[in-house]
């Protein structure tokens, strides 16, 4: 028997063990995963949210023996899939990979019924993925300290394209809008591409797009960068400041991606996926896929994305309060 099999064995037998004194056995007859995991994606396939679930099932599947098969649920921003998991059994064999309407979508959406925080196991921050304040070349703005000024004098607010409410964009542009104090007249589009051809034409000012979704077009000359979302430059934009170097101290933001289950999990097997996680986002591959998209790969325990997730409730339920963003 080759080492892999050996390894995957042992794994088994130490985490049914494990598992055995606390369900009276029956893990122990079972280990887990003894049959396929499902892993739910709230939006549809082609987007990076989908393409980076892949990536981690394909990983994951091979670490845990089973496979781990990817099922799209899109719709209202990942509420539909948030809301099969928040439902599922906590045994292990129904997860979803997460993004920020998770801890959203209930400050924003009246469908949305679950804790963010209490409803769901935490179980790894994936990756943390900024934007990019980006304008049309026709606003008279080439740095953000001009643009704040320019929204300060301006009679009407600058109008800022997202890709809908709730979105990453739209809610980098709330951030800026209470911690800058300036007004920004936020216009939803259904999706990235119609809002940044509205940008491109000068039919709006701003937008907050993600950087490879930029970066082709400040190339080309067709946008503006003026500064990054997070806390640190973009390797794909090193030139390129973050707002809070820019004139905006403290402003740190972007999109996420996380692994949750339901509430109410085992320990030892929320503890045993956190694992494997971490070992996936640090491969080299792993993370050159995400970092090509942008993203900062994490890989974090389920208390770290716990500590995250509950941060991450508090700063938007005072962003939509302040900036007056009306529930839909």
């Amino acid at each position: 028997m080759n080492s892999f099999h050996t390894r995957r064995r042992l794994m088994r037998a130490a985490l049914a063990l494990a598992l055995a004194p606390a369900a009276g056995g029956v893990w122990a007859q079972r280990p887990y995963p003894d049959r396929p995991v499902k892993l739910l994606v709230g939006f549809a396939p082609g987007g990076f949210t989908d393409i980076a679930a892949r990536i981690v099932a394909q990983k994951l599947s091979v670490a845990l023996g089973q496979p781990v098969v990817v099922e799209n649920r899109p719709g209202a921003n990942g509420l539909i899939a948030s809301g099969a998991i928040a439902n599922a059994p906590p045994d292990g064999y129904t997860l979803l990979l997460s993004s920020i309407g998770l801890t959203t979508n209930p400050l924003l959406t009246k469908g949305a019924h679950y804790d963010p925080v209490n409803g769901f196991t935490p179980i790894s921050l994936l990756a943390i993925v900024p934007n990019v304040l980006v304008t049309y070349p026709g606003v008279p703005a080439k740095n953000l300290s001009e643009l704040l000024a320019l929204a300060r004098t301006r009679s009407s607010p600058l109008t800022q394209a997202s890709a809908g409410n709730g979105s990453p964009g739209h809610l980098s542009g709330a951030l800026l809008q209470v911690m800058a104090r300036v007004r920004l007249d936020h216009v939803p589009y259904k999706g990235s591409g119609p809002a940044i051809n509205d940008l491109i034409g000068g039919h709006v000012d701003i937008s907050f797009p993600t950087v490879p979704t930029a970066l082709p077009l400040v190339r080309a000359g067709k946008l503006r960068a003026l500064a990054v979302t997070g806390g640190k430059r973009s390797p794909l934009m090193p030139d390129v400041p973050t707002i809070a170097e820019a004139g905006v101290p403290g402003y740190d933001t972007g999109g996420w991606y996380g692994l949750v289950g339901p509430a109410g999990m085992p320990k030892e097997i929320a503890m045993l996926l956190s694992n494997e996680v971490a070992k996936i986002m640090k491969m080299p591959d792993v993370r050159e896929r995400f970092i090509a998209e942008g993203a900062e790969p994490i890989g974090s325990n389920g208390a770290e994305m716990n500590a995250f997730l509950v941060k991450d409730v508090e700063r938007w339920t005072a962003v939509v309060k302040a900036a007056n963003i009306q529930t839909k």
